[in-house]
């Protein structure tokens, strides 16, 4: 198959899956809350060690200024994310995760395991084993290439891009 005949398939394939298995919204099961899949997109830009700024994160994810403030101000006042003036020029500012935002981050899946468990479920076993080795050939290859982007203009919006 040609290359452009397979990104093409691909781009019309993936947001079946996406749709059909993405969660609409994560509990935080510490606290019981629900956050939904946006917010915690953003903690998904976000370290707990490096500071990201908040005008790079909006123009990153597409959205203005305003728009990520709100945002962070709902993730900040939940205890997910720390926001701080930047020491040398406080106009910029700063935010990454607290501990709870790293929590939280890392047990979200943008994928509902229950959901991929149905969709899998659904498929023959020999089908199952080829879709999976599919998936596995486009994740190696997405590593290989998240390397060589990670340097392009609006990529990468803090340190130790994952």
């Amino acid at each position: 198959m040609e290359r452009s005949t397979a990104a093409r398939l691909l781009v019309r394939y993936y947001p079946r899956i996406y749709h059909a298995c993405h969660r609409r919204h994560v509990r935080d099961e510490p606290t019981g809350k629900e956050v939904s899949a946006g917010a915690v997109s953003v903690l998904d830009h976000l370290d707990s060690v490096a500071i990201t700024y908040v005008s790079e994160l909006a123009r990153h994810m597409g959205v203005t200024a305003s728009t990520m403030s709100l945002a962070l101000d709902r993730l900040e006042s939940g205890g997910y994310v720390a926001r701080q003036r930047d020491a040398e020029d406080g106009r910029k500012v700063g935010v990454k995760l607290t501990a709870s935002g790293e929590r939280l981050r890392q047990a979200s899946s943008v994928l509902d395991p229950d959901l991929v468990a149905r969709l899998v479920g659904s498929m023959g076993v020999e089908d199952r084993r080829r879709a999976i080795e599919g998936l596995e050939l486009l994740a190696k290859a997405a590593e290989r290439i998240s390397v060589s982007t990670a340097a392009l203009p609006g990529r990468a919006v803090r340190a130790g891009n994952r």
